[in-house]
């Protein structure tokens, strides 16, 4: 009886795992077909030196990559993408943070805000640039109109066309493009720190202040090296903003990396080089999100 028992049992467990391949089967394929193999063919290529057309491909070896390390485009490049990974990541996890404490303490019309904060974050990213490309248009965009109503004459005449302020234009439209989505996560985190810790430290006489310093922001850690790491990874791929804003100018001071992949791919025809760029944002920002997981996993343990 006992070896009729485990026979079945074994049955059992054979067509439970039978189900299970078969039900993961179409999105493995999936993954393989536009995840994986995409992946390993672009690292194929970025040995290569091939126009995209021709049937013949030159094998440079790290060729493309020794070029990229002398390109003077390609520093810029990384250079200004920093920056407005940068600008983007600190400014909007900082406000982010400080508006959803205030959305949690409970003040009037937060579910209006809410839906205000957020609605940049279902808009489509093309429908964003292209509305801010026309509120910043010279004269007669709707910015100048209202600061020479106001009798205040604009600190860029032409706003994207002036390389001082075009990639903070940029980063302002990023951060405003990422805040809700920050603020709605950080609403979850908050409204799951238990109110005891709050009411204990009243107690103990803490200030709102010290609250916010010694309970909330440790307890929010985790969350913070989410939205720190999902932020570093979009701005790192930033391009369709940048695209239709300023198409990485004036002077390239708005040439983000993922523009200058773009332009090596699909205006030059480079795609080796393309490629190589492409395993560079990706080891970039693998070296990044360990980093942060590194620091923030050893501030997360200690508190």
């Amino acid at each position: 009886m006992q070896r009729v028992t485990s026979y079945w049992r074994r049955a059992n467990r054979r067509g439970d795992l039978s189900t299970a391949l078969i039900a993961l089967l179409p999105v493995t394929l999936l993954f393989i077909v536009f995840n994986l193999y995409p992946l390993i063919y672009s690292g194929y290529l970025s040995l290569m030196e091939w126009d995209g057309f021709s049937d013949t491909r030159t094998f440079v070896g790290l060729g493309n990559y020794q070029s990229l390390l002398s390109s003077t485009e390609f520093g810029n490049s990384l250079r200004v993408t920093l920056i407005y990974t940068v600008g983007v990541t600190a400014i909007s996890i900082a406000l982010s943070l400080g508006i959803a404490v205030l959305l949690n303490a409970g003040i009037r019309g937060r579910t209006a805000y809410r839906v205000l904060y957020f609605l940049p974050v279902v808009t489509s990213t093309i429908a964003v640039a292209v509305v801010w490309r026309y509120l910043l248009t010279p004269t007669t965009g709707y910015v100048d109109v209202a600061l020479h109503s106001l009798g205040i004459a604009p600190p860029a005449p032409t706003w994207l066309r002036n390389p001082t302020w075009a990639l903070r234009i940029v980063i302002l439209v990023g951060i405003w493009k990422r805040l809700g989505f920050n603020i709605v996560i950080y609403l979850a985190g908050l409204q799951g720190i238990p109110q005891e810790y709050y009411e204990a430290s009243q107690v103990d006489g803490a200030s709102p202040l010290h609250q916010f310093r010694f309970i909330t922001v440790p307890l929010i850690a985790p969350i913070t090296l989410l939205l720190v790491i999902m932020s570093v990874i979009d701005s790192f791929l930033i391009f369709d903003v940048v695209y239709v804003m300023t198409n990485g100018g004036p002077l390239d001071s708005t040439n983000v990396i993922g523009l200058l992949l773009y332009n090596q791919a699909f205006r030059f025809f480079n795609m080796g080089q393309a490629s190589a760029i492409a395993w560079v944002i990706f080891g970039i920002v693998f070296v990044a999100t360990l980093i942060q997981w590194r620091v923030f996993g050893i501030r997360g343990e200690k508190a």
